[in-house]
């Protein structure tokens, strides 16, 4: 299980950079019931994707992804550092917006969940 906040995409795991494309892609909306495992998240069956549309507006083009190298900004690096520390759970949520992170709601197992509420106690 890979540790640590990655800086730049040749930190991430091939699983990490499908997800982040998969993020870029989307721009607005929430990706659900994505499984992760030993701090990484699992693709296979791919999670429910479910895009945000705003009617009456100019529409950006998603971003796409680059075949390139690039630094990450903060909230992709944050996302991926904290899934990196969960042994096994599921993010029931995970709200995109401007093809980046923005919240999360994750489900952590039993023992997991009562270390979380211990540390808030």
């Amino acid at each position: 299980m890979m540790r640590g906040k990655p800086t730049s995409t040749k930190d991430l795991l091939a699983s990490e950079r499908a997800l982040l494309d998969a993020i870029r892609t989307l721009g607005f909306g929430q990706i659900e019931f994505l499984r992760i495992r030993a701090g990484e998240p699992v693709l296979n069956p791919w999670p429910t994707v479910v895009r945000d549309l705003k009617f009456g507006v100019d529409r950006q083009e998603p971003r796409g992804t680059s075949g390139s190298d690039f630094e990450l900004k903060r909230e992709v690096a944050e996302l991926f550092e904290y899934t990196r520390d969960v042994e096994d759970g599921e993010i029931r949520v995970l709200v995109v917006r401007h093809g980046l992170p923005f919240t999360m709601e994750i489900e952590l197992p039993g023992r997991a969940a009562r270390q979380v509420g211990g540390e808030h106690a």
